[in-house]
């Protein structure tokens, strides 16, 4: 064993100096280091917020950085949506990139959400970028492909070690509609995500894929769009997830979603990730017992399928952009329900 240790270090060290520029270092596959469960939250919104004079304190009343606040509750991860062109230049890929730094710099780990839009792209809208309106099907695919690689490329060149990437943000109908809406052309959404699939493996060759897609608690969807994109020749890693119970059927949905959870795991045999979870910020109690819940059964799944769970915009506070299902109070402290990463 001590000269299997000795080579194993040797190896380290021999395959350290050989990156020679420091801007090729090796993937980090989060599923191999550690085997920790990801403990996170998508924070797009923090530099917006910063500007807009927004603060953040702990639970005493200090004021802290909201990522280093974030860490501080137990968080280990970010995650950060990126869009092809935003007239204000929030989530631009420049914007991204500072937010990226300042997570790396804490030593979190960084899941990037592409939605391959100007703004946002959910199940309600999926809208081309405006510069891509008028492309042809071929071209939309590498339009795609260019990208995303260009956004990950910005990246690595700056040492960002992205272990997740989404490519389509809450895809349930596909994306780029119309040519990618899934219920008109199930093939052509599997070959954008393709495309983009391609694209992440050729800068992080490491990097988990994922197909995140919205109700984590609804099976048929789930077996519809995952069989749909099998079919057709899709390429994936993990099957995402987004699941926002209310006060009242916190429970019954969360058990939906593990049944959900452990089908996919069979039926594809792929990992899961829950990449968005929220509840109203004043239901704190509730919002605290359904994560605990939540984590507590996700991770008994066997074999660590399960890479963890990430908090939607847990930052916002005091009706910012009218979202309510954040996890601080309107004093920016928070709350309980943020016990469960710890």
């Amino acid at each position: 064993m001590k000269i299997s240790k000795a080579l194993l270090t040797v190896a380290y060290v021999v395959l350290f100096v050989s990156c020679g520029n420091k801007n090729e270092f090796p993937d980090i596959d989060p599923g191999k280091e550690e085997k920790n469960f990801a403990k996170g939250a998508d924070i797009g919104w923090i530099t917006e917020m910063e500007s807009n004079n927004v603060k953040f304190y702990n639970s005493a009343g200090v004021q802290m950085d909201g990522i280093a606040l974030l860490k501080s509750l137990g968080m280990n991860s970010i995650r950060l949506r990126v869009w092809v062109n935003p007239t204000n230049g929030w989530n631009s890929k420049e914007d991204v990139l500072v937010k990226a730094k300042r997570a790396a710099a804490l030593g979190m780990k960084v899941m990037i959400n592409f939605h391959y839009s100007d703004s946002w792209a959910d199940p309600g809208q999926q809208n081309k970028p405006a510069a891509w309106v008028s492309l042809s099907f071929d071209q939309l695919k590498s339009a795609v492909n260019a990208h995303t690689k260009d956004v990950l490329d910005l990246l690595k060149k700056n040492n960002i070690a992205v272990g997740w990437v989404q490519v389509g943000n809450e895809t349930g109908n596909g994306m780029l509609w119309n040519e990618g809406k899934a219920d008109q052309n199930m093939s052509n959404y599997a070959q954008l995500t393709n495309a983009g699939y391609d694209a992440v493996k050729a800068i992080y060759s490491n990097a988990k894929v994922i197909v995140h897609i919205h109700n984590g608690w609804d099976n048929n969807l789930f077996r519809w769009i995952f069989d749909g994109l099998k079919s057709n020749g899709a390429k994936w890693d993990v099957v995402g997830m987004s699941l926002y119970p209310s006060k009242d059927n916190w429970s019954q949905m969360t058990e939906q979603c593990i049944s959900n959870i452990r089908d996919m795991i069979s039926r594809y045999n792929k990992e899961v990730m829950i990449c968005e979870v929220g509840l109203s910020w004043d239901e704190e109690a509730a919002a605290e017992a359904w994560l605990k819940d939540l984590f507590s059964k996700s991770q008994a799944i066997s074999n660590n399928k399960v890479l963890g769970v990430f908090y939607w915009e847990p930052l916002a506070h005091n009706n910012w952009k009218g979202y309510t299902l954040g996890a601080f109070n309107n004093a920016g402290r928070p709350t309980k329900a943020l016990n469960a990463f710890k």
